[in-house]
This record gives C-alpha cells, sequence and structure tokens, in this order.
C-alpha cells in the first residue's frame, strides 16, 4: 500500500534507450525514450532529440571535410517527477587544426505531452527573468573570479539551459563568454531563488518539494 503511494506522489522516470549514430570517423551516442506509458510523447521528444543532434554533427564540418574526426555522447541531468532534461555533446577534430571544438545542446522536455520547454516558459508570462537571472551570473562571474572576453551585460533570452533536481544551469558554450581553456561555463540556479518568477504552470513547481 505505501509503495502504491509512493509511486503516485513521485512518477517513475521515463525509460531511456542509448543509440549510436556510426560512419567512417564518427561515433556519436544519443538517447532515445523508450517508454510505452509515454509513446505518443516520445515521438516528438526522440525527433527533437535527433535533429539536435544532426545539427551538431553539422557544426563539425563532418561532411565538408573528410578528415575531420567527431565523437558524440550525452548526458541526463534531469528524469523525474516527469521532467527530463539533458544535454548532447559533440566533439570534433580536423586534421591540422590546433585543438578540436565541442558544441552543446541542452534540451529539456515535458513527458507527457513531449513538449520542449524554452527558458521564459520555465516562468510566470511576462517575468523578468533576463534581468534577474543576469543578476545572479553576473554575481558569479564576479565570485569565481571568470576572465570574461568582453565586459558581461546580461544573458540571451534563449540562454542555453538545463535542470537538475533543484537547480536551473545556464551555460556558455566555447569561446562564448570566456577563453577556449575554460571549457563550458556554467550557473547553477537554485529552483528556490527563482519563486519570485514562477507561477502555479512553471514546470519548475514540480521540482520544487
Amino acid at each position: 500500500m505505501l509503495r502504491g503511494i509512493a509511486m503516485t506522489l513521485y512518477p517513475l522516470p521515463v525509460e531511456i534507450r542509448s543509440y549510436v549514430i556510426h560512419k567512417p570517423r564518427l561515433k556519436v551516442i544519443f538517447p532515445q525514450v523508450d517508454d510505452k506509458k509515454y509513446a505518443h510523447a516520445a515521438v516528438q521528444i526522440n525527433q527533437m532529440i535527433y535533429r539536435n543532434v544532426l545539427d551538431l554533427i553539422r557544426l563539425t564540418g563532418y561532411e565538408e571535410n573528410e578528415t575531420t574526426e567527431v565523437q558524440g555522447s550525452y548526458e541526463i541531468k534531469l528524469n523525474e517527477r516527469e521532467l527530463l532534461s539533458l544535454t548532447l555533446t559533440v566533439y570534433g577534430y580536423t586534421k591540422g587544426a590546433a585543438h578540436g571544438m565541442t558544441y552543446q545542446r541542452g534540451l529539456t522536455f515535458d513527458v507527457n505531452s513531449g513538449h520542449h520547454y524554452t527558458l521564459a516558459e520555465l516562468f510566470r508570462p511576462s517575468a523578468p527573468y533576463v534581468a534577474f537571472l543576469s543578476k545572479d551570473v553576473a554575481r558569479q562571474i564576479q565570485e569565481r573570479e571568470i576572465p570574461t572576453l568582453e565586459p558581461f551585460t546580461a544573458i540571451a533570452p534563449d540562454q542555453p539551459f538545463y535542470l537538475t533536481d533543484k537547480s536551473l544551469v545556464l551555460f556558455y558554450d566555447l569561446y562564448q563568454l570566456a577563453a577556449y581553456v575554460y571549457g563550458f561555463v556554467y550557473f547553477p540556479i537554485s529552483i528556490y531563488a527563482l519563486q519570485p518568477l514562477m507561477d502555479e504552470q512553471s514546470p519548475l513547481n514540480k521540482l520544487y518539494y
């Protein structure tokens, strides 16, 4: 009896299966939702994931240069409370280049509907989320002494992100904020700090307790 109640309060994680795109000089592993309970939503989620994987591969120049080698993988950042958040990462190296280049995407979904969330959709309509999040990012840049390539002013309205169980994590691609040596720069922000921006429809509410 108690087990049944727990499963009602906390839906089980959606089932994920790994797939591989394997071609000469290319091996990219990516996730797909493989769960009969969410079969309809899985179609939309899987198509979105696959399109983004192909986009990342194109960014490496794999099709244009026969010396480019590509590897890719993924990380599941959140898979609970009927939310799925993940990152896709693809690395490409072209012979003769000083170094390779890594590209990353963050994707967050409602596993019931298959809806892909934008950053703005995490908050109530018209919430000043850009200013709010930018203030926190600016604080972290100063506290962590991150040497930015240009003076930081604000995040983008569609800033890349992913969710963990209790944080919103904004990130910047290579060269976007800091020099290559610093890699991807991540800014975790507690969901509890975001309460002033949320309403009952916010997916962040599912993680609030």
